[in-house]
């Protein structure tokens, strides 16, 4: 990414997560009874809990250490309460307005109005820890998604294989020895023939995966068809090369912008991250030019971590493109925006002959909590004819 380009867009960021966060805050004080000490304290905790995750984020590349994870997990479950603390400080002030129109509160309401203000903060503080903690506990409850496709293509052999397919892990602070063990041995249950991660494998910075040696779990899961990977943006925003030789290291083939032939029964074609450019100023290859050597006569499966521009899959004759990054929003009600960017945000579809899905994910970004969504493993039985 060009430095005048990052530089604009992380103003952009701060000013948008300073301003949200003002915002709580001068409508929270309110409730607070002037006078106490409480007060104060108050203050001092918000703004610490606010700065958590920037001081988290600087500190990830100076100071990898168990207390840059401690600050990095506080920060990053603030990100949760401050989306839903956004949302309900919104929906009071909304309230607020009708009623100066329209006067539907009760006189009770005003009869003592700084106790009201302080129950309504306590309360709306409750209802935001209460739904933060379902949505920590649904993000570490993963499913098992089934899809049973078929593709009308001769194969030698088998006349069906079973694909496990994960994208978006985020192997790194909050996706750490727990939870990659967890996936490993999921995956390993399932006994697949072929395994496909759809990328952002990893989160960002590699140093907290090779600190806890995430990767020799990732060694444990062997196929028929093999262990192949693709880059998301999140290997690129932490840097590709670094990454891409790491999990290569560590048992999965990283496909960039190639195509393979599989034990001459079918293709798997992996592309680079379509944010490719941003990062390194270098185009990543057309889909059309991956795919001239392709011989269609064998099924063909992609692999595109972002899922744009379907219709171009579909003119390239592929039978079943696989994709993760949309999270399916991770947080409610986000995914009614990841509907209306993306033609597919989640699930299964089929244009024409092509088969797609687009994965909610195993891990997380950001706060450690989905809502809405739950992560899953998507075990994909094909069958050819």
């Amino acid at each position: 990414m060009k430095t005048s380009a990052f530089i604009i867009f992380l103003t952009i960021v701060i000013l948008v997560y300073g301003l949200t966060n003002y915002y709580i805050y001068s409508r929270a004080i309110q409730a607070v009874p002037s006078g106490h000490s409480y007060r104060l304290w108050f203050t001092v905790i918000f703004w610490i809990l606010v700065f958590a995750y920037v001081l988290a984020r600087i500190l990830e590349k100076a100071c990898p250490c168990d207390f840059t994870e401690i600050v990095t997990w506080i920060g990053s479950f603030w990100l949760g309460i401050m989306a839903y603390a956004f949302f309900t400080v919104l929906i009071i002030d909304i309230a607020r307005l009708g009623n100066h129109f329209f006067h539907f509160f009760p006189a009770s309401f005003y009869a003592d109005y700084q106790k009201t203000k302080f129950i309504i903060l306590l309360v709306s503080s409750g209802i935001i820890v209460l739904i933060v903690t379902a949505g920590f506990i649904n993000a570490r409850i993963t499913r098992i998604k089934n899809v049973e496709i078929e593709i009308n293509k001769k194969v030698p052999g088998d006349k069906s294989i079973k694909i496990v397919m994960v994208s978006d892990i985020h192997m790194g602070t909050l996706i750490a020895k727990h939870m990659t063990n967890n996936l490993v041995e999921k995956i390993i249950k399932l006994k697949p023939d072929l395994v496909l991660f759809a990328g952002d494998i990893v989160d960002e910075d590699l140093a907290p995966v090779i600190r806890r040696n995430l990767g020799e779990m990732l060694t444990k899961i062997t196929a028929k068809y093999g262990v192949y990977g693709i880059t998301g943006n999140h290997e690129y925003i932490g840097g590709v090369e670094p990454a891409v030789k790491y999990l290569r290291e560590h048992g999965i083939h990283m496909l960039r912008d190639t195509a393979v032939l599989v034990d001459d029964v079918f293709y798997i074609v992996g592309r680079d991250d379509r944010d490719k450019p941003r990062f390194t100023g270098r185009e990543r290859k057309p889909l059309s030019d991956i795919m001239a050597n392709v011989d269609r006569s064998y099924p063909v499966i992609l692999m595109d971590h972002q899922p744009f521009n379907l219709s171009k899959t579909v003119e390239q004759g592929v039978d079943l493109q696989l994709s993760g990054h949309t999270h399916h929003g991770q947080l409610w009600p986000f995914n009614y925006i990841t509907k209306a960017i993306y033609e597919l945000s989640w699930g299964y579809k089929k244009i024409g002959e092509t088969h797609f899905y687009v994965s909610s994910g195993f891990g997380s970004w950001g706060p450690p909590i989905r809502l809405g969504n739950r992560p899953e493993i998507v075990v994909i039985r094909v069958r050819f004819r």
